[in-house]
């Protein structure tokens, strides 16, 4: 057979650029790459202003100075970030169209506290188009995009935050929302607990005039059922968290997608082969392990309760204790929503070079605190990454400082916050309207009609027909042809 002939190929590839056109080679490459890194990030990453936005007087347009963004200039970043984000919301803004017309949020006052992104945004200008005004802060230091807060206040929304906020700006942007002349919340909507433990320890007459509460997280929910426990907690709370529409989205899809995401734009690792620990198999856990799986990488799992510790067995993952694997892993996730998950003896045990990051709402779930010590060097690598190292020069990769992953370090589908936005939304109306006595002092799931409402507002973008039940049918099964047709425990 004939030999196949490289010459013309390799004369090809002798033919060397002169000294000028290789010059001008690679300063196109530099460019390029640095031009894609700068469109990946924030407008606002590469802001050479270090002056706090506490400290500056901005207008809007409208010459209203009745909030504090990192930068109102940028609302017209924010406005084309609000108007892609719409794209993929298309329920909720069917929801605001259809309740426009009858505004069921006429005379609500809501103070919020949630991560403020292009997706919030469209939920935050849904409830002031349902009638309520709104007052803003953001429940992660971290998580807030500057353009879209600035997009908001230039809408006239009273928006406090910025991303990178310290502690201390954190609590001052919450108290911004809360405590203001002529104006009362009656209504909350919290991400975390944040805002209703704020309200309710410095300002107990505002708490008890509120007419009900909305909470999305584990944390947050979990700290309403200690108010109700202790009896202290005197208005109705609705618990949007284990919601369907939430828990089983969210939680699941959501992390799926997202933890991928945030690990790759922070650390460029590779997941195949790795071994990984995640910590916590609820539904946020379930997303995570379906993803690292997908990959390749080695999946262990943590868990404290039996039911979803089998359901990781039957799904393919080792259920191990931590301590059992924390010498040999390459990546450990936390998703638990509790505390001291990852303890400052784990860290000391971990190997070189391992990355440590969390994916449950909360910044308790891994120690950081133990690490911030005279003997520990903390090196900031890039935006969200820090080098944490030991005296013998181990290094752990720490993302966000402990706190959310997707929210801190990259972005979330939109489609799927869409879901939890109309259940939000949802349960403000409900709790808003509801006739007196409806609700006790209490903590509340939202009616399972209202949960297959949401699902079936977003059945439309994928095209999905229902099959309708026949009389015979609905009457077999004891339903209501319309639904709901799961029980309130599911």
């Amino acid at each position: 057979p004939q030999q196949i002939q490289f010459a013309d190929d390799m004369q090809e590839f002798t033919k060397f650029p002169t000294k000028t056109g290789r010059r001008s080679l690679s300063r196109s490459i530099s460019q390029s790459s640095t031009d894609s890194y700068s469109s990946a990030a924030s407008y606002t990453d590469s802001s050479d202003d270090e002056v706090s936005p506490r400290e500056k007087q901005q207008t809007n347009s409208k010459g209203s100075s009745n909030f504090c963004v990192k930068n109102i200039k940028q609302a017209e970043f924010g406005r084309r970030e609000i108007e892609i984000a719409e794209q993929d919301m298309s329920a909720l803004i069917s929801l605001r169209k259809r309740a426009q017309g009858e505004k069921p949020l006429a005379g609500a006052k809501i103070v919020g506290c949630t991560h403020i992104t292009a997706q919030t945004a469209v939920l935050i200008e849904t409830l002031c188009a349902l009638g309520a005004q709104c007052r803003w802060s953001a429940c992660n230091i971290y998580s807030t995009q500057n353009e879209v807060a600035a997009a908001l206040a230039e809408a006239g929304v009273a928006v406090f935050a910025w991303k990178g906020e310290s502690e201390d700006d954190f609590w001052w942007c919450i108290d911004r929302c809360v405590n203001v002349d002529g104006w009362q919340a009656n209504m909350i909507l919290d991400d975390g607990g944040d805002l209703t433990h704020w309200v309710y320890k410095k300002y107990p007459n505002v708490f008890k005039k509120i007419r009900g509460i909305v909470e999305e997280s584990v944390t947050g929910v979990h700290r309403l059922y200690q108010l109700s426990k202790a009896g202290k907690l005197c208005v109705p709370a609705m618990n949007v968290n284990d919601s369907v529409t939430k828990q089983k989205f969210d939680n699941l899809y959501c992390c799926r997608e997202s933890i991928l995401d945030g690990l790759k734009r922070t650390t460029d690792v590779m997941f195949g082969g790795k071994q990984v620990v995640v910590c916590g198999y609820g539904e946020v856990g379930k997303g995570c392990c379906a993803a690292l799986k997908a990959l390749g990488a080695i999946v262990y799992v943590t868990e404290i309760d039996p039911i979803c510790a089998l359901q990781a067995c039957m799904d393919g993952f080792r259920v191990v204790k931590l301590s059992e694997v924390i010498r040999q892993v390459d990546v450990v996730i936390t998703c638990t929503g509790n505390k001291n998950v990852v303890t400052r003896e784990h860290l000391d045990r971990m190997k070189n070079s391992c990355i440590v990051c969390n994916m449950g709402h909360s910044n308790t779930e891994i120690d950081v605190t133990s690490l911030r010590t005279p003997e520990l060097t903390w090196e900031r690598v890039r935006s969200q990454v820090d080098h944490v190292i030991w005296p013998d020069g181990k290094r752990v990769v720490l993302l966000a400082e402990g706190r959310l992953l997707n929210l801190s370090c990259s972005t979330v589908p939109t489609f799927v916050l869409s879901i939890t936005a109309t259940t939000q939304a949802l349960a403000l109306i409900e709790l808003y309207n509801a006739p007196e006595g409806r609700y006790k002092q209490d903590v509340y799931l939202l009616p399972k009609k209202m949960d297959e409402y949401v699902a079936s507002l977003h059945l439309p973008s994928f095209d999905a027909h229902l099959t309708e039940l026949t009389d015979d049918q609905a009457k077999y099964l004891g339903l209501n042809k319309n639904g709901p047709f799961k029980p309130n425990y599911y």
